[in-house]
């Protein structure tokens, strides 16, 4: 029999990679919910046909196969079968959107549980930005807009009348950010300004993918305003690291973490750094980015910030001297004969041969007159000595502008770690992001064994729980044991605990692995006892799986036509790389393979671009991708 389908999901979702096959006949509600297998198992299942003979309803048995269609046989299809019987997503009524059920979110809500916890530790708060933004705001960047214009959704009637200004469904929030950042932001103490918000992002893609690429999917981003080009690039690289451990220790998804190409680079960033996953199929999947914005959002929005009270010319008050306060400087912009100040300011007088001022019992001191930045000066420090001196201005005198980082991850990550671990059975959960950790199945065959084999599944769950882990009995009668250990291994859950009637007597549990398949995934006469089962469990838990297969399928690479060859056998082309731009896109017309990153790993010694046979001072990765 054919392989069970999520309708809407193979006729809504395409892949670019993937041929379009006509959607599966709807299935009865009731038949379309019945437990998915994995081969050679098939059910059973009683069927009434009208016989064409006699014309009476005849009872017979009929085998239907409900099976995940293999990876290797077709690899699109095996991922909208997981979704389906798995139960992760289901379509939504708008062509290209999807419904994240209950146990897909669960996913989710584990992945938002673990960064909510990095992004305050490194000083972010939550906060939330309106999702429509006035159309003006993306034209304010033209790069930005170039980029996003054929993805926007865009609102043009309201209330039964059409808008003055049409509203951008937020696409993502870099303009609007900035728009808000204008009126917080004033003083050089205002900044660092980090803040992060979860929301829905919609854009308009043309190929659709379940968690992959849809057309509205959920998000984290975030968004920070540095006082320097160097805090913004710390920024930035401290977030691409989170996002890079976050795939290792918690998704037990190996990437590649690096720089995007000019070409590849975010609309509107200076810089685009990625983290690059390799997934089941061999294709490139982009799971996260950080972006250093450099200045070029706070110019096109004006976010400026009064660092040091602005340029300040300071000139020789004879009649001061220091440590005494006797008046205000008012604000003035003829540098000639003061400071330039966006408020009062309090000032000392002379002291020979230095200049001190202060502002808000902060103090600085000069060597001489002349334009300084005081931002580089230690806040609150007593003049003492020529040690805070600080870096001169550039002649002009302009404000500042604030340098900027953006960073996400989306709910791409959830079709990652689909694509990265599952199989023939079905998904397969890292333990840290599973949503049910544990299952317990009770076993029992007679009715005098049933309440000594639940009432000890129902101690070892207690158990599990007091020790922190999620878990779940399923001590239905309905359906057999061997029907639950398929379904349970089906929806990925990393650990199962057998009970029967002689593990009750011998006070031990049997457990099976779902990520080491068969009876070598499977121990016997694991103690009951609380502390011993507890801390069992959690060390099988913690054991994040490591896969070392990926990187069997990177090629070295060190001519153009080597690197054709490798994406043809579906592999990552790793080469040297200084050609431009043309060339970047000459081999994604002519491969369908894009410039994944230049990793920040590199090998040492001389290299020549594989294009080109210039000097390169890096190599770069090639994939297809998603």
């Amino acid at each position: 029999m054919g392989a069970l389908r999520l309708p809407a999901l193979t006729s809504i979702f395409t892949s670019s990679s993937s041929p379009v096959r006509s959607p599966a006949a709807i299935l009865p509600l009731k038949q379309r919910l019945r437990l998915p297998i994995r081969r050679p198992f098939s059910t059973a299942e009683k069927v009434v046909v009208q016989e064409l003979g006699d014309g009476k309803g005849k009872v017979i048995d009929k085998e239907k196969d409900r099976v995940i269609t293999p990876r290797s046989q077709d690899f699109n299809a095996w991922y909208l079968d997981v979704i389906a019987n798995a139960e992760l997503a289901d379509y939504g009524p708008v062509r290209g959107t999807m419904v994240i059920r209950p146990y897909g979110y669960a996913i989710w809500e584990a992945i938002q549980e673990y960064m909510n916890v990095k992004f305050k530790e490194t000083g972010h708060s939550n906060m939330y930005f309106p999702q429509f933004i006035p159309y003006s705001f993306i034209e304010k960047e033209a790069s930005h807009v170039e980029g996003f214009s054929p993805e926007l959704a865009l609102v043009t009637v309201g209330g039964g009348k059409e808008l003055e200004e049409k509203l951008v469904v937020r696409p993502t929030s870099e303009t609007i950010v900035n728009h808000m950042f204008t009126q917080w932001i004033h003083s050089y103490r205002d900044l660092p300004l980090m803040i992060n918000q979860w929301a829905n992002v919609t854009r308009w893609e043309m190929r659709t993918k379940p968690f992959i690429r849809t057309l509205e999917f959920l998000w984290q981003e975030g968004h920070t305003a540095h006082a320097t080009a160097e805090e913004a690039e710390k920024e930035a690289m401290q977030m691409i690291d989170i996002y890079t451990k976050f795939a290792y220790e918690q998704a037990a998804i190996p990437v590649i973490a690096g720089r995007k190409s000019r070409v590849e680079t975010f609309a509107g960033a200076s810089t685009t750094y990625t983290i690059e996953a390799m997934m089941g199929d061999g294709k490139a999947l982009q799971a996260g980015t950080s972006h250093n914005l450099g200045q070029n959002f706070s110019r096109a929005f004006g976010t400026q910030s009064d660092f040091s009270f602005s340029i300040f010319l300071l000139t020789v008050v004879s009649t001061l001297t220091c440590a005494h306060l006797t008046g205000y400087m008012l604000p003035s912009t003829n540098t000639g004969t003061g400071v330039t100040l966006s408020t009062k300011a309090r000032t000392y007088g002379k002291k020979s041969p230095c200049f001190c001022f202060c502002w808000d019992l902060g103090f600085a001191c000069f060597a001489s007159a002349g334009i300084w930045d005081l931002n580089l000066i230690p806040h609150g420090s007593q003049p003492t000595s020529l040690t805070h001196q600080a870096t001169p201005l550039d002649e002009n005198g302009q404000r500042k502008h604030v340098w900027q980082t953006s960073w996400a991850i989306s709910t791409r990550f959830v079709g990652g770690i689909i694509m990265t671990h599952g199989d023939d059975a079905g998904l397969l959960l890292p333990p840290r992001l599973a949503p049910m950790q544990v299952v317990i199945v009770p076993i029992w065959k007679k009715d005098n064994e049933k309440t000594g084999v639940l009432t000890a599944s129902s101690s070892v769950k207690e158990t599990l729980q007091a020790a922190g882990i999620k878990v779940k009995i399923d001590d239905s009668d309905q359906r057999t044991p061997g029907w639950k250990f398929n379904y349970y291994e089906m929806k990925g859950v990393p650990l199962r605990i057998e009970i029967g009637p002689r593990d009750v007597s011998s006070g031990t549990v049997v457990i099976s692995r779902r990520d080491v398949p068969g009876k070598q995934g499977k121990v016997f006469g694991i103690s009951m006892e609380p502390s011993a089962l507890g801390a069992y469990v959690k060390d099988k838990l913690n054991e994040v799986p490591h896969y070392d297969d990926w990187r069997s399928n990177i090629v070295d690479v060190y001519s153009y036509d080597e690197l054709k060859e490798a994406i043809a056998q579906g592999k990552w082309a790793r080469g040297p790389w200084s050609a431009g731009d043309e060339e970047e896109l000459k081999v994604k017309e002519e491969t369908g393979a894009t410039l994944r990153c230049f990793p920040f790993e590199q090998p040492e010694g001389p290299k020549k671009c594989l294009m080109t046979g210039n000097s390169a001072d890096e190599v770069a990765i090639f994939a297809k991708s998603y």
